[in-house]
């Protein structure tokens, strides 16, 4: 004679026995786990993208250090030509034709301040486009920063939800923990 199988009797009874909110608090610790783990997935992201700008923005403080000493040098040059332009000026008062290595010395300042102005002026564009690239991550830190906090009061609530067993509360966690993904997801698209 074949066995008949075993049947868990205690186990089916308590299935059937279970109250109905077992069910709700499980479902509740599930979203609630899942929107825990996207919300330390936004939390890092909103980290990485305040680093990354801060990054940026000291890299933009050097270059405009860098842009400052070649203006400084510049005028330097500048001051050294008008010396030489003076001293030219003195000769030319004098009756004098100036020595050629005057008129050579105030050419070549002049050629060399060109050179330090399109230095400057690089140094300066690079600047912009570092600081303008930092203020965009800023832009997308904050609609991470924006996400997390949705996504954290959202698992606030489905613990309010857990701990009332109310089923709507459940599902306004729900809700925010949707908006909060949209808002990471569509950063994260950016």
């Amino acid at each position: 004679m074949a066995e008949e199988p075993e049947v868990d009797l205690d186990r089916v009874h308590e299935a059937i026995h279970e109250p109905p909110t077992a069910n709700l608090l499980r479902n509740i610790a599930l979203t609630t786990a899942l929107l825990a783990a996207l919300g330390a997935v936004a939390a890092l992201r909103a980290g990485d993208t305040v680093n990354e700008a801060l990054v940026l923005k000291t890299e933009a403080g050097r270059l405009q250090a860098q842009a400052s000493d070649q203006w400084a040098y510049y005028q330097a040059k500048g001051v050294k030509a008008s010396v030489q332009e003076a001293a030219r000026a003195a000769w030319a008062a004098a009756g004098k034709t100036p020595p050629a290595p005057l008129e050579e010395t105030i050419q070549r300042y002049e050629k060399e301040q060109k050179e330090i102005e399109h230095a400057a002026r690089e140094k300066e564009q690079e600047r912009d486009q570092k600081s303008d690239e930092a203020d965009s991550l800023l832009r997308h830190h904050k609609r991470f920063a924006g996400s997390v906090t949705l996504i954290q009061v959202s698992i606030a609530l489905g613990a309010v939800a857990a701990l009332t067993r109310n089923r709507w509360i459940w599902w306004a966690s729900i809700g925010l923990g949707a908006a909060g993904s949209a808002v990471f997801l569509g950063t994260l698209a950016l």
